[in-house]
Order: C-alpha cells, then sequence, then structure tokens
C-alpha cells in the first residue's frame, strides 16, 4: 500500500510514525515532509497548498491512501480534487473543513443547533466592532473568521487591548483576508481541553483527550503560538462528562453536518471549556491537532492505516479502536523569536542522545548534507510515556533538555499543575 501524508510539521511526522507501525507495512511518503519523515519514508518536494501539485503526484505515482493532515488544504478543497479524479482521500471536504477556516460559519452552525458554545457577535466593519467593545462586557475574545496557525485569538481583559486586538486584525491586517471579518465572543471560564474522535461520516470513535499550552513562554505569558507542548489524558474528565462531549457534542455535530449535507469524514476535534454550567465549545479543527497528534497518537492502541481506511470506506463502526490509560507529555522547542520573526538555519545537536523509550518528533527542521538543521518556528517536541502525566513529564523535559540549536528556547511549566 502505497500513502501519501499531506503536510511538513510535528503533526505529519507522528502520523508518519504511527502508519510506519502497521503491519501492511506501507510505503510513506510525505509532501513536504521534514528531516524527520525523511527517515521514514521519501519526502516530495510538493507543498500542501499547491493542490494541482499535489493530485498531478498522487496520480502519476500510483497512491492508494491521500491523508490530508494540515488545515490550509482542507480549506483549499484538497480532497474534493482528489476525489473528483477518483482518488482516495482521508479528510473532510472543503464544505464540511468550513467547520475550522470560517469561524462564523462554524458558529452560526453550533447557534442554529443549539450545541453549547458562549454567546458571539460578528462583524465586517472596523466601526461597528469598535463601537461593541465599547459596551460590551470585559473579558471578551477576539478572532479574524479564516485560519490563522493557531495564533488569531485574543483574549482582553481591558477595552484598549480589545480595541488593540481589533486593529491588529481588521487594519493592520496581520492574518490577511482571514481578518475581513471578526468575531467578538464571550470569554468563557473553566479549564480548557481538546478532544478528537476519528469520524466515517455516520459514526465516530471513542474519544482521546489533551491539554496543550497556546501561549509563548511560561506562565501563560507572551503572544499564542501553534502549541507549545501539551500532555494527554485530561484526567480531571470524569467519565460521565467524557460521555456527554461523545453524544452530545461530537457525535451530534457529525449527525448534523450529515443532515445539512456535508457528511464528515476525517478527525474531528473539539476545543471545549468545562465551564460551571457543563462543557461549552469554544471552537471545532478539522484534523489532528499540533502538538496534540504527537501526544494522542502514541496512545492510540489500532493500526492507524486499517482506521484510515474504515473511515473513507464508512465501517468505522466495525474498527476496534481504543486508547492507551497510560500518560504521554510533550515539549517544544522553538526558535527564539517565534510566533514572531526568527532565523533559521542552525545545525541541531543531541539528536541521538535521547533515552530509548522517548519519543521526538519533528516539526520545522530539514536536513542539508548529513545535519539536521532547524527550519521553521516550532523544530521539535520531545515526548515522554509513562503510567502518569507527572512521569511523562520528568522523561519529557529530561529529554528536551539535550536537544540544543542557537537560540532554543521552550516552556518549562508544560504539565506542571499536573504535578
Amino acid at each position: 500500500m502505497r500513502i501519501l501524508i499531506v503536510g511538513g510539521g510535528g503533526r505529519e511526522h507522528a502520523i508518519a510514525w504511527k502508519c510506519a507501525q502497521s503491519p501492511i507495512q506501507p510505503t510513506l511518503f510525505v509532501a513536504p515532509g521534514n528531516a524527520g519523515t525523511a527517515a521514514l519514508g521519501e519526502n516530495v518536494p510538493i507543498q500542501a497548498t499547491d493542490i494541482d501539485g499535489l493530485v498531478a503526484w498522487v496520480r502519476g505515482n500510483a497512491i492508494d491512501l491521500t491523508v490530508v493532515a494540515q488545515d490550509d488544504p482542507l480549506a483549499l478543497g484538497a480532497v474534493d480534487a482528489l476525489q473528483s479524479c477518483g482518488l482516495t482521500a482521508f479528510g473532510p471536504t472543503q464544505a464540511a473543513a468550513k467547520l475550522e477556516w470560517s469561524k462564523v460559519w462554524s458558529k452560526d452552525f453550533m447557534q442554529r443547533h443549539g450545541l453549547p458554545t458562549a454567546d458571539f457577535a460578528v462583524f465586517d466593519e472596523r466601526s461597528a466592532a469598535a463601537a461593541y467593545l465599547e459596551q460590551t462586557q470585559l473579558p471578551i475574545v477576539l478572532k479574524p473568521d479564516g485560519l490563522t496557525a493557531g495564533k488569531g485569538v485574543f483574549v482582553c481583559a481591558t477595552r484598549e487591548e480589545a480595541l488593540q486586538a481589533l486593529d491588529t486584525i481588521m487594519e493592520s491586517r496581520a492574518f490577511g483576508e482571514s481578518g475581513d471579518r471578526i468575531v467578538i465572543e464571550e470569554c468563557l471560564r473553566g479549564t480548557e481541553i481538546s478532544v478528537f474522535a476519528f469520524a466515517d461520516g455516520t459514526h465516530i470513535t471513542p474519544l482521546a483527550t489533551a491539554c496543550d499550552y497556546k501561549r509563548a513562554f511560561d506562565g501563560d505569558a507572551g503572544p499564542n503560538t501553534g502549541g507549545m507542548g501539551g500532555y494527554s489524558p485530561a484526567p480531571f474528565v470524569d467519565p460521565e462528562t467524557l460521555d456527554y462531549i461523545h453524544h452530545e457534542i461530537m457525535e451530534r455535530t457529525i449527525t448534523l453536518m450529515a443532515q445539512e449535507g456535508h457528511p464528515y469524514v476525517g478527525v474531528l476535534y473539539g476545543q471545549l471549556m468545562l465551564t460551571n454550567d457543563g462543557p461549552r465549545i469554544v471552537e471545532f479543527n478539522v484534523r489532528l491537532g499540533d502538538p496534540e497528534a504527537q501526544l494522542i497518537l502514541p496512545r492510540l492502541q489500532a493500526d492507524l492505516v486499517t482506521v484510515f481506511q474504515a473511515a473513507v470506506d464508512g465501517r468505522l463502526d466495525e474498527a476496534d479502536v481504543t486508547w492507551d490509560p497510560a500518560a504521554t507529555c510533550g515539549v517544544v522547542a522553538a526558535s527564539g523569536g517565534y510566533p514572531g520573526a526568527y532565523t533559521t538555519g542552525y545545525p541541531i545537536a543531541g539528536l541521538d542522545a535521547l533515552d530509548d523509550d522517548a519519543l521526538l518528533f519533528h516539526a520545522g527542521t530539514d536536513r542539508v548534507d548529513d545535519t539536521v538543521v532547524t527550519a521553521g518556528g516550532r523544530v521539535l517536541i520531545a515526548v515522554g510515556r509513562a503510567a502518569n502525566v507527572p512521569t511523562a513529564r520528568q522523561r519529557a523535559y529530561d529529554n528536551i533538555a539535550r536537544i540544543t540549536f542557537e537560540n532554543a528556547y521552550y516552556r518549562k511549566d508544560i504539565a506542571a499543575r499536573e504535578v
């Protein structure tokens, strides 16, 4: 079996790593991949957003399954383009992926179906949004409508912060066309978790939970990033709450999407806030998270290739998907300056100094001659595995400390509240 994984970050390395363990023994390709995926298969020099290039390459290279793992190509209709040529792809169609690529559409979907979420308002003019901010209750959350690589959420405690965020989105155009419209919503209070399920349009698998850390610096300070680390599972989620999330949020969303004519096949990722009034949806994503994929896939007690096949065939109800109760914790090593400007091309040392049971997933890396060098903002994530989160955390930190490159930094408080 020949599989193409679309994307080039830590998530895609984790997917390739898990697929490589399949008894099917697939031949793996990753577009564009990184230095880590190159050790598991062949990197293909096509950008994830080059839909025509991807389709042509898949057609010309006898690919049996394409896994579209990244949000941008899903929003651009990569799955639709592949399917229109009779090719098999795992991931939601462009219409189904609107759950993520348009926060306005997603919030409207939740509202019209009574799914539990924060109150919100939508604006396409700065003046109207600014007037609303002058009289709304604080704190408040601002989000551009479109994709922002996880960096577009502004939680504002003062009106000055809110107006500055509004200018960043709609005047400075920090997120380009994604900021043509803006969602301003109630700030939910509670504990945030991420939940994941594979879906085949009708059925979903048991849920995996995780907690990630978006802010750049310790103490949740600094700007939002794509994620600086996390842990799985979330040990504070009781079975009754998880059952409610499964049936009333995740499974119901799949049912409603089918009823609206957008059957959802892929990974459904819910970012939820556990409030005093029960779980509330912060937002949906339409693929595995990054770094959450690196945390939950080591806990997946199933052949990932078989799960992908069952999903695209509409028979996930026949798949035996369970999650190892053991814990994982991951810590991201990032380039100094990220999520702002940073320099790449620095050699990475210590890659051969890790414990045998530690996992290291590449994100922003490349190989120049025989040297692995930095090639992105988030560079690597070290993942520890153990019976509980505190022990997994210690193993992750023991190993990330052995990785060095110029201007590297990482948070020191990932999973600290679980110790």
